[in-house]
């Protein structure tokens, strides 16, 4: 905060002293005085506070001194309360979709395939943000509006982020460990993986938090359900995602509060690390 003289009292009748006027605005006179530091303050520079007028520069001093909020497992809670992550996970979907639509070789350029993963491994990941059609990004885009804002709230927006894209990889990496071999050269597409991660999450911190998970767990049994019924699903990513989702979840969800950040990194370091290692066995032995 920048350091400006306290204003004298005002003058009396008759004196020929200056009157006092706003540090921030000094053709602005006032005597309205902040309460904590003793400076005068005009209209635009008052905060109303619990005891008198504060200035502007007391009030964003006192913000950034005081500790921040933190949800039931320690996520950071924003003062805006927007779930930007989500909304730019799923901003990045619909932009590549839409691109997709002017600019087909995006599509091939990105898609992930276990033929290709070896020479470009980054597709294993943005294969996760490309879709098949329309209804596909929809339903995708539709499941992770309504459980990603409350987990990123939650776990806060680097856990999230953790989450999502580790389940993203999970489900490719799981794909790769599943595919038959005449399946080499087929595409995977979607964020279908990450979806499932966030379902399992969620499920596991709805528990963990003393709240009623039967309708996610519904929801996830008849999505297992469907990824087997109807053909051109890829039940393996989904599995993957699942599987991934539900250690993190647990992870974040469980760990003492003491060991929370430094756990939650090794965690998640080494869900990473082992993901890398079963990527790199499957193509060795190929």
């Amino acid at each position: 905060m920048t350091a400006y003289p306290p204003a004298p009292p005002p003058g009396q009748q008759g004196s020929t002293q200056a009157p006092p006027v706003c540090p921030r605005h000094p053709d602005r006179v006032s005597y309205v005085t902040c309460q904590r530091c003793g400076r005068p303050a005009c209209p635009e520079c008052q905060r109303p506070a619990a005891v008198g007028i504060h200035c502007v520069d007391c009030v964003r001093d006192a913000q950034r001194s005081a500790r921040p909020q933190r949800t039931v497992l320690g996520g950071r809670v924003s003062g805006t309360g927007r779930p930007v992550t989500t909304m730019t996970l799923m901003g990045i979907s619909i932009a590549l979709f839409l691109l997709q639509q002017v600019l087909p070789g995006v599509r091939s350029s990105l898609i992930f395939t276990p033929a290709i993963g070896e020479i470009q491994p980054y597709r294993m990941l943005t294969t996760a943000f490309l879709h098949a059609g329309f209804l596909h990004l929809a339903f995708n885009m539709y499941a992770l509006w309504i459980v990603g804002p409350f987990l990123e709230r939650l776990l806060g927006r680097w856990r999230y982020i953790t989450l999502y894209l580790l389940s993203a990889f999970a489900g490719t990496v799981s794909v790769l460990l599943l595919a038959a071999p005449q399946d080499w050269n087929v595409g995977t597409v979607g964020a279908s993986g990450a979806v499932f991660g966030l379902f399992a999450a969620i499920a596991v911190v709805l528990r963990r938090t003393g709240r009623n998970a039967n309708q996610i767990l519904i929801v996830i049994g008849i999505n297992v359900v469907i990824s087997f019924l109807v053909p051109g699903i890829s039940w393996q990513a989904h599995f993957g995602g699942l599987l991934v989702g539900g250690l993190l979840g647990a992870l974040f969800a469980y760990l003492p509060q003491k060991y929370r950040r430094t756990g939650a990194v090794a965690g998640a370091a080494l869900v990473a690390v082992l993901l890398l290692a079963a990527t790199f066995g499957v193509y060795v032995t190929h």
